[in-house]
């Protein structure tokens, strides 16, 4: 029986860099536990994960708790105006320094009452003396590498990880033309889905289902001008709007087509991504929760003098009638991945250069 500790041997050439030559990813790395669990060890842990958004944490003792990869952890905006990051976790027993959000001068366990300062310094151990050769600098919280960019707080659970601007590439110049600062959130949606995290990404990587799947936003999008851009760990996807042509009587959300009025659709390895409209901002993460079974977590930012439109709630709907066109889709293809009759795939030249990119670079990280 195989160990979850087992790492399954990942050849180097398990994606050919050629996409007229290359198969897709094994079936069973879509549903095997052990390659699930390794995924979290090689992937997530050593990869930059948004944890949150930085009107959590505007003002000086501002914090909120989260996990990532089954980690605890508290972020916090100390008395300097620096964002920092900790593991969620008392040096003393493992105790909760912080639960939930708010804002706090210092941070006090919940189990045996020590106090550390928003910088994660020890300020007070109860009832610790009479221990031999106990040094407050010795048990400060444990720091998590924590970077801010686009509004959006990213941790790295690796302590010697590549900073996340090198890691971001090209994407700052590439997103950064949307007017998302002056953007708020308007909401905040979870979806349980029934399929394997890459199942959801391999979905989100190419247009070649809009016509089948997505009728609603085939409409809205020009089809034939829909551009895949594989960078070095991200993926862009393009498309101009397509305005409305005389005698077509269809609704559409946008009533005209002009150079500057294009979708992009950003995906950052492994798992999150920002879909950028003329006239809002979603991020979406996929977060895995078990070998077949995964949360798509949305998140809509939209100009703050339009939350009280009818075209907010508008943006939203739109986007999750989409979104429940892609759950049924991928949790279909997560059953059948599981069927006697289906072992590896090949790739559209054309239409599935971002799935291949994500795979070769999946292969990369689990044979590290």
């Amino acid at each position: 029986m195989t160990s979850p500790r087992d790492k399954f041997h990942i050849d180097s050439d398990l994606i050919d860099p050629d996409i007229a030559r290359a198969w897709t990813l094994p079936a069973f790395l879509y549903f095997e536990t052990s390659a699930f669990e390794q995924e979290k060890r090689d992937i997530f842990s050593r990869t930059w994960q948004v944890v949150g958004h930085a009107s959590q944490v505007q003002s000086p003792g501002d914090y909120f708790t989260t996990e990532l990869v089954g980690e605890p952890l508290l972020f916090v905006r100390g008395a300097d105006g620096r964002l920092r990051g900790f593991y969620n976790v008392c040096r003393h027993r493992a105790g909760p320094p912080a639960e939930g959000c708010g804002s706090r001068k210092l941070f006090r366990c919940g189990y045996h009452g020590w106090t550390y300062d928003l910088d994660g310094t020890l300020i007070s151990a109860t009832e610790i003396e009479g221990v031999e050769g106990f040094r407050v600098e010795d048990f400060a919280l444990r720091p998590v590498r924590t970077e801010e960019w686009f509004g959006f707080i990213f941790a790295n659970l690796q302590t010697d990880a590549t900073g996340l601007r090198e890691c971001l590439g090209e994407l700052p110049m590439q997103a950064e033309k949307f007017p998302f600062a002056g953007m708020k959130l308007f909401e905040r949606r979870t979806y349980d889905m029934k399929c394997n995290w890459k199942t959801y990404v391999d979905n989100y990587l190419e247009g070649y289902h809009l016509p089948s799947v997505h009728p609603g936003l085939n409409r809205e999008l020009d089809y034939t001008a829909y551009v895949v851009e594989p960078h070095a760990r991200h993926v862009r996807q393009f498309s101009p709007i397509r305005g409305v042509q005389p005698g077509d009587a269809t609704p559409r959300r946008y009533q005209e087509a002009r150079e500057d009025l294009t979708t992009d659709y950003f995906w950052i390895f492994p798992n999150w991504m920002l879909n950028c409209y003329p006239d809002n901002i979603s991020l979406n993460i996929v977060v895995p929760v078990e070998p077949e079974r995964s949360l798509a977590i949305f998140e809509w930012y939209l100009p703050e003098k339009d939350h009280g439109s009818p075209a907010a709630k508008a943006s939203v709907e739109f986007s999750d009638q989409i979104q429940m066109e892609d759950v049924g889709i991928c949790e279909i293809v997560q059953k059948n991945l599981r069927s006697r009759s289906y072992s590896r795939g090949r790739y559209s030249v054309k239409q599935e250069k971002g799935v291949h990119a994500f795979h070769r670079m999946y292969g990369e990280a689990m044979k590290s």
